[in-house]
């Protein structure tokens, strides 16, 4: 599944060509990546048609664009502020394209847009397993006032900086955001008597990490993964935020970590974090630290990588 890196890739992707363009046509070739937007397709086409997409935003992994409605639909929103919320699932995929660009395989909807300079883009949703979605929701207040995402300062001063979609509101803040609060995230780890990797995915105390930067992280810092939350002492748990952040950062100045067709930037193209990784899909290589072999155990109906000599479980004092 693609994880803030990735998410982030896409959403720099698309800012320059979206921000400002008007939205011409939309093409439904697939009813079922619209699954989230509960009023159907029809309402989905209609709402959007005409409207202007203000800037493109994101947290962890979900992200959005604020919509400034065509006139003929504003009556009918009410006082409801709106935005196209986009989640990539396990392989979804947002490319833009020229009209004469051929078809893409597998791709379920086509946003037909004119940027502000007058050129004609498609915005076209892929999705090989239809686990992500596109549907239009309601913007709603974030709960500590602050900056719903980030939009590299686009959204400094607009009417939509401080809001976030609905169904993205119980969503935490990640490791990147400039308001994350670290000392919010330890408090909620010292409540929690499960394994370290499983908080660091739970979405409700930090968003954007999935398996492969978790992994990466908790290597880093020596931690193994089923290391029970509560037992982290402050320095361990500052050095695993640390590591988290470095890590993040550094996916994705790498354009993040593929590896095979199902993770792409908006152009087509792959992230080449992979050289970079230490645990994950190592199996059976030697550790880079101490030269034992990568392991991996099945962890949650999926995997974890890890080197058994410098991530021992600790036993609980």
């Amino acid at each position: 599944m693609p994880e803030l890196p990735e998410v982030e890739t896409v959403r720099a992707g698309l800012a320059p060509a979206l921000t400002n363009a008007r939205v011409l046509g939309i093409q439904i070739l697939d009813e079922r990546s619209l699954k989230r937007h509960l009023a159907g397709p029809r309402d989905f086409v209609r709402t959007l048609t005409g409207a202007k997409i203000l800037s493109v935003v994101r947290r962890g992994k979900f992200l959005w664009m604020p919509l400034e409605l065509d006139e003929s639909v504003r009556a009918a929103a009410g006082d409801k502020k709106l935005a196209l919320v986009g989640h990539l699932g396990m392989s979804g995929q947002m490319f833009l394209r020229k009209q004469s660009d051929p078809e893409d395989k597998l791709t379920r909807v086509v946003i037909s847009v004119e940027t502000p300079r007058g050129k004609a883009v498609e915005f076209r949703f892929i999705d090989q397993r239809i686990f992500g979605s596109l549907a239009i929701d309601e913007l709603v207040a974030t709960e500590d006032g602050k900056p719903g995402g980030f939009s590299n300062s686009s959204a400094a001063g607009k009417w939509w900086q401080n809001l976030i979609p609905s169904t993205a509101a119980h969503i935490a803040r990640d490791p990147l955001d400039e308001n994350f609060d670290s000392e919010l995230v330890r408090s909620k780890f010292a409540k929690k008597h499960s394994g370290i990797k499983r908080v660091l995915l739970d979405q409700q105390v930090l968003s954007g990490v999935g398996n492969i930067y978790a992994d990466e992280a908790l290597w880093a810092t020596k931690l193994h993964y089923d290391q029970p939350a509560d037992t982290l002492s402050r320095a361990s748990f500052d050095a695993l935020i640390v590591e988290v952040k470095r890590i993040l950062a550094a996916a994705v100045a790498e354009g993040g970590t593929s590896f095979d067709e199902q993770y792409k930037n908006v152009n087509g193209e792959s992230g080449y974090f992979e050289v970079s990784l230490n645990a994950y899909g190592m199996t059976d290589r030697p550790c880079n630290r101490c030269g034992r072999a990568i392991r991996r155990e099945s962890w949650m109906n999926r995997g974890s990588h890890f080197c058994p000599n410098c991530q021992k479980l600790r036993k609980r004092a």
